[in-house]
């Protein structure tokens, strides 16, 4: 059975797409994430819907041309994965930016504040996927930031408590969701890379918010989360703080017990022990076989044989090929090669 591939979420922009870009600009270094995107409203052009509409199509088309089974919109649309979201959410204010502290020290940065209950305010997600799908007959898949990973990268003077704020979010993202269902999207991916950074909180609260967030789909929905260790600050930093290799054997059991039917777990940059892989005995593992912070190529002889270690503890119809996270660190000749060797391993291990 040949191995299907995806990608996680992020494609690198192509150059005349003007919104701002976390990868581009910094990265996690950014002290003040939300201000070159707030001058970029302040100066849209007349045609911005069809340059990004254009550029999603663009990222679609190099995605599938690369042999992706079920590829991504690219999130060519987003300044960063989390507050292209929030800013869709009445309550979070994008005005009032608190300074805080996250990622276990390793960011500082003002960030937009809850000011007033969480609600819906408008319905994005559907248009950004059917522009997506349009481009092609293959599945598109759209991430959705979790409700953990949001309370981490903005700041809370209104509930001031994370477990009642992660509920409210998880609520509010589950409208979305469902949103999208009803506009045909059938492979949604909500990433709680916090999952991997607080595993004792995921365990306490942050499952029970995945719940929330995937309530009342229909069964032809593939319900995935998305769980990396964190990005570096830019490409090819070395040594940058990444979270406990163990918390995906913390979080197995939970993984397996819930409604997640997807994990996505990052395998390149950091190996696993990959006897991690028969914790799940139902779930499908999306497993990182290319590195999204590193400008070197993998050849496919290399992919091939973490693919081929990786079946002797899952079954292929069990095992999806991907990227660690977003490929938005590198640029598109770069991400195209790595994924035209993951998908050439792939077939070659299906094979």
């Amino acid at each position: 059975m040949a191995i299907i591939t995806t990608t996680i979420g992020a494609f690198p922009k192509p150059d005349y797409v003007p919104t701002p870009d976390w990868f581009r600009d910094g990265g996690a270094g950014i002290s003040n994430p939300t201000e070159a995107y707030q001058k970029y409203l302040a100066n849209l052009p007349d045609n911005i819907e069809e340059i990004l509409d254009r550029g999603t199509r663009e990222a679609v088309l190099d995605q599938v041309e690369a042999g992706i089974d079920i590829p991504t919109d690219g999130e060519i649309r987003r300044e960063n994965y989390i507050h292209y979201h929030c800013r869709r959410i009445e309550g979070i204010d994008f005005s009032h930016r608190t300074e805080k502290v996250s990622r276990q020290g390793a960011w500082k940065a003002l960030l937009p504040t809850v000011t007033s209950p969480l609600k819906v305010r408008d319905h994005f997600l559907p248009k950004d996927y059917r522009t997506a799908q349009e481009t092609t007959d293959r599945p598109i898949k759209i991430t959705v930031p979790g409700p953990m990973t949001i309370t981490d990268s903005i700041a809370d003077n209104y509930y001031n408590d994370d477990k009642r704020l992660g509920m409210e979010l998880a609520r509010v993202l589950n409208v979305e969701i469902g949103k999208l269902t009803e506009a045909g999207c059938t492979w949604i991916q909500v990433d709680e890379p916090l999952f991997a950074r607080k595993p004792d909180a995921a365990l306490e609260y942050g499952f029970e918010n995945i719940e929330r967030c995937f309530h009342g789909l229909p069964d032809n929905v593939n319900r995935a989360v998305h769980i990396c260790c964190g990005y570096p600050d830019y490409l090819d930093q070395e040594n940058f703080q990444k979270a406990d290799p163990m918390a995906y054997s913390q979080l197995s059991a939970a993984i397996e017990a819930s409604c997640i039917q997807v994990i996505s777990l990052e395998d390149a940059h950091r190996h696993n022990d990959l006897s991690l892989l028969e914790k799940f005995r139902t779930t499908k593992v999306m497993l990182g076989v290319i590195a999204i912070a590193s400008s070197r190529l993998e050849t496919v002889e290399e992919i091939t044989g973490r693919l081929q270690e990786a079946l002797e503890h899952i079954d292929a119809d069990r095992l999806i090929a991907a990227p660690d996270c977003g490929l938005g660190f590198l640029n598109r000749e770069l991400a195209l090669a790595k994924l035209t060797n993951m998908v050439t391993a792939a077939k070659s291990v299906g094979n």
